[in-house]
């Protein structure tokens, strides 16, 4: 096991943690109480949206390529 690959994949799902995060507290700062359904649906998207992002930035770990 590369520990240096794998370092750079645990930052990177930990920036994805933290930015979860402040992504929800904005929308609770904007917007207010959301409910449950719509937060889960914003952690969905940025999720899902954080890989392709990051790759096109070109700052991804070489474990995704």
């Amino acid at each position: 096991m590369d520990t240096d690959r794998l370092t750079k994949l645990a930052l990177n799902y930990l920036a994805l943690f933290v930015l979860v995060f402040l992504v929800l507290a904005a929308v609770r700062a904007v917007v207010g109480d959301v409910g449950f359904w719509i937060e889960l649906a914003i952690v969905v998207v940025v999720a899902l949206a954080y890989r392709p992002v990051v790759t096109r930035l070109g700052v991804a770990p070489s474990g995704w390529e």
